[in-house]
């Protein structure tokens, strides 16, 4: 196995343990601000593949540990994989933000109706009934990331963090 997939692998790992942790203890009805936190820091460190497989194992987690719904799971994985696609192709912090509340608290919230009524039993509403909640968590979480990387771009240790990834 390549050094930098394992180094990948346990940053995922971490990541993942983090978003959990803090999702479980840091919580506000109807959001999960922490898991975008957690997407944002992820599409910058890791990018779109590891960052989507990131929040899916925290929203599993949720799901498994917490008894979170799947919108632990589907209000996630779209936002992260968004948002490291974004940060990959513009290389702009603010494309990650960008990516996870487009990705979030749009794609997501509207993924998340039909698999809300097919296991959940929601009652037939908009198909836009989570876009509401998506977004503010997802901007809310989506910005902390946002400053913690830009401070760690000012203090000019954000390029060296993602170097020493790299190899």
């Amino acid at each position: 196995m390549k050094k930098d997939t394992l180094k990948k692998q346990i940053l995922t790992a971490i990541l993942a343990s983090m978003g959990y942790v803090l999702s479980t203890f840091v919580h506000f009805p109807r959001m999960a601000p922490f898991q975008h936190f957690i997407n944002v820091i992820a599409a910058v460190f890791l990018g779109p593949i590891w960052g989507f497989l990131c929040a899916l194992l925290t929203g599993l987690m949720r799901m498994a540990l917490n008894g979170s719904t799947i919108l632990a799971v589907i209000g996630a994985v779209v936002g992260a994989f968004l948002s490291g696609l974004l940060y990959r192709k513009y290389n702009k912090l603010i494309f990650a933000v960008i990516g996870e509340v487009i990705g979030t608290g749009v794609i997501s919230a509207i993924i998340s109706y039909p698999f809300m009524r097919a296991f959940y039993g929601l009652p037939k509403t908009s198909i836009f009934t989570y876009v509401p909640f998506f977004i503010p968590s997802s901007f809310m979480g989506a910005m902390l990331g946002y400053v913690l990387l830009k401070a760690l771009e000012k203090s000019r240790n954000l390029s060296d963090l993602k170097s020493h990834l790299e190899n």
